[in-house]
């Protein structure tokens, strides 16, 4: 493939799920350094965030 050629539609979609997927993780590293212990209790949207803490028995 040549270097100066636009990139496909699927390269293009591959770089903007990337993109989105470093937004996604900063976004919820912010939240959990942010949030008291109850907070982090709380749904968040479906980012993939798994909390740290230990399920309630």
């Amino acid at each position: 493939m040549n270097e100066t050629a636009r990139p496909t539609r699927e390269e293009r979609l591959a770089a903007q799920l990337r993109a989105n997927l470093r937004r996604r993780k900063a976004q919820g590293r912010a939240l959990a350094g942010g949030t008291a212990p109850e907070e982090a209790d709380a749904p968040q949207d479906s980012g993939g965030h798994l909390s740290k803490l230990a399920p309630p028995r």
